[in-house]
């Protein structure tokens, strides 16, 4: 039987490139998420809008990411003072990364389509808020997802393994690229 591969991914223009771990394949959770603002952060980087289909994310600790190159090409943004920080490659706009704000928070999610070799992610384990008539939204796999995502945080900060991220100075918490908050103007354009 023949070892795992690290999974490269890489942006449109191939200036930032890099690997998923191999461990990180067995053990993050391939998604498809239908939020509104997933989509309004692919249109204010001004990708195509995947509607009616959902956002492929796979969720993994920043410790399974590296960077092989163009790291010191990463920017993030965040749709409000207290989202999530969403991380793009500024040579070209490709979306990239989502991870939480704090270091010590070790979440992760890379938009699929980034990776090279999608297969290698595994099937599509959960789906989040699948929008449903009435205007409410339901998931699909949400426990295992949930699960999964508390596993390997908790793993990664208890080992101690939520310090090597690329995406922040664990000592300062200081983001590893500029970071954009969008204006209420800004916002507001995007959202139909």
């Amino acid at each position: 039987m023949s070892q795992p591969k690290d999974i490269a991914f890489s942006c449109n223009c191939g200036q930032v490139q890099g690997t998923l771990a191999a461990d990180a394949a067995r053990s993050g959770t391939h998604l498809l998420c239908h939020c509104r603002d997933c989509r309004v952060a692919l249109l204010h980087l001004e990708q195509p809008d995947p509607a009616p289909d959902g956002v492929g994310l796979f969720q993994t600790t920043p410790d399974q990411v590296h960077f092989d190159a163009g790291a010191d090409r990463l920017a993030a943004f965040r749709l409000g003072p207290k989202g999530p920080f969403r991380w793009y490659a500024t040579c070209c706009k490709a979306p990239l990364f989502i991870t939480l704000s704090r270091p010590n928070m070790p979440f992760s999610s890379i938009l699929v389509d980034r990776v090279k070799d999608r297969d290698a992610l595994g099937p599509v384990r959960a789906q989040a808020f699948i929008q449903v008539p009435g205007g409410t939204a339901k998931h699909k796999g949400a426990a295992a997802m949930v699960w999964r995502l508390a596993r390997n945080m908790g793993a990664a900060r208890l080992s101690g393994r939520w310090k090597q991220t690329p995406f922040f100075d664990p000592q300062t918490g200081t983001p590893s690229g500029p970071v954009h908050v969008l204006t209420k103007a800004e916002r507001d354009a995007l959202y139909p």
